[in-house]
């Protein structure tokens, strides 16, 4: 599926809860506490939606985040099987996509997923959100950027910080994998 075309189907289910839930644009950006102009660029697919800002839009509007992504509701309570290569795949941008490997299970509250990057021309844009963070890198070099810091990991290397500090990823030298677990909490 195209890029835009899934950011798109995104943006219009959060418009859609939104008009459900009979809140304002300016309610939900205040809610989540994002500039107006900043949200209203999401949600008319201007620019990219960060994933951090589907997790604060969800939280708000409770639900869980692979509604906003997918469309459909998480079934499992007792436990989610996720195969390989099966897990729910969204590419954000060129270069950076990622597979949620437990979107299957109801009131989860860590969001494991897999994570491919590709060397691109700059740094990521800086995100931030709440809960805490862990990489581990399955292939290849990842440099993160935490507050001002860049930390350079190897396969088999991983990190754990606190997420509410400015941080993004990047591809070292060619393509990379890692593993990410964000604690929602």
């Amino acid at each position: 599926m195209e890029v835009k075309n899934q950011l798109q189907q995104i943006a219009d289910r959060i418009k859609y809860l939104r008009d459900i839930l009979d809140m304002s644009a300016l309610d939900l950006a205040k809610a989540i506490d994002m500039p107006l102009e900043l949200y209203n660029s999401y949600e008319n697919c201007e620019k990219d939606i960060p994933i951090s800002m589907i997790y604060n839009v969800a939280a708000v509007m409770g639900v869980d985040p692979t509604e906003l992504l997918t469309g459909e509701s998480p079934r499992m309570d007792t436990y989610a099987v996720t195969r390989k290569g099966a897990g729910v795949g969204v590419e954000r941008y060129k270069g950076y996509a990622f597979e949620s490997l437990a979107y299957n299970f109801r009131g989860r509250n860590k969001e494991p997923m897999i994570v491919t990057i590709s060397p691109s021309e700059g740094k990521p844009q800086l995100v931030s959100h709440g809960g805490q963070e862990f990489n581990y890198v399955l292939e290849g070099t990842v440099g993160v950027t935490i507050g001002g810091k860049e930390i350079i990991l190897n396969e088999g290397d991983s990190v754990y910080f606190d997420p509410a500090i400015p941080h993004g990823q990047f591809a070292v030298g060619g393509v990379a994998r890692f593993l990410t677990v964000i604690d929602k909490e």
